[in-house]
């Protein structure tokens, strides 16, 4: 049986490509609301670590390879976009906009399906610990549906949702101590009690119910909340207690250093306030 949790990320892929599928190469050129990144941009991160998913797939050795490339370009003071660029130039030829978007679109369903016939337990490399397969897919949904935000939002359109959303949820919800961690602090104990309603209208459930320590509200926008794409303040997220809130203010389900989330109002559909 293929792994469903590859099967969620090419339907999350296939959401941006149908948003950008018939439209002229223009549109790449669009600059985001995520770090001013154009939408040519967000594909072409995309790209690159769709790229070494498969690697890390095929063998340890493949994606030591690719990741040493890329480190090192960090390590000489590059910014993630100045290195992706620099990987396309010398290793896709140098396409920009449409054409790289087409390379993405020819590689990804690749990738789904070699991460369908996996083994969900088997252990992969990446640039910090070692993953499951399973795990590694989903952080490629999460990733994908994150910047996929920020493309939504700069065309003024709104996505349609799935429940396969849950598996961000999940993530966010697994990520609490992380949260907390990742800021040099203590994570408050215990975990708040979360209740999501999914887009088909189920409703979701983790931890233990208690009635003044609680995150509940759309499934959508909770997500949104821990990939940091929208700030608490612009979603209809409730909070009960002072843990949950103080979850919320700074929650962050994907690596690296503690970030941010964006000011109230930063992150928006274009249009929105028209």
């Amino acid at each position: 049986m293929a792994m469903r949790e590859a099967v969620d990320f090419q339907a999350e892929c296939d959401s941006i490509a149908a948003l950008l599928g018939n439209r002229d190469e223009a549109v790449f050129t669009t600059i985001t609301l995520f770090k001013g990144w154009t939408i040519d941009d967000v594909i072409g991160h995309l790209h690159l670590w769709n790229v070494a998913a498969l690697a890390t797939l095929e063998s340890r050795e493949a994606f030591a390879a690719f990741i040493g490339g890329i480190t090192r370009q960090f390590r000489a003071g590059k910014s993630h976009i100045e290195a992706q660029r620099l990987w396309l130039d010398e290793t896709r030829n140098g396409i920009r906009g449409r054409a790289l978007f087409d390379d993405w679109c020819s590689f990804y369903p690749k990738l789904a399906a070699a991460y369908a016939e996996a083994d969900p337990q088997a252990r992969v490399a990446w640039a910090g610990p070692d993953m499951s397969t399973q795990s590694k897919i989903i952080a490629r949904q999460m990733e994908t549906w994150a910047h996929g935000q920020a493309l939504f939002d700069a065309l003024g359109e709104d996505r349609i949702e799935g429940d396969r959303i849950r598996n961000i949820a999940h993530l966010g919800v697994t990520t609490y101590g992380w949260t907390f961690r990742n800021r040099k602090v203590e994570p408050p104990s215990p975990k708040p009690y979360v209740r999501l309603t999914a887009p088909s209208g189920a409703v979701w459930e983790w931890n233990e119910p208690q009635a003044g320590n609680a995150v509940t509200g759309s499934a959508v926008d909770f997500a949104r909340i821990v990939t940091q794409t929208r700030n608490v303040g612009d979603t209809v997220i409730q909070t009960i207690g002072d843990t949950a809130a103080r979850w919320m203010a700074v929650a962050q389900c994907f690596a690296g250093g503690a970030e941010n989330p964006p000011a109230k109002g930063q992150r928006q559909k274009a249009g929105a306030n028209d």
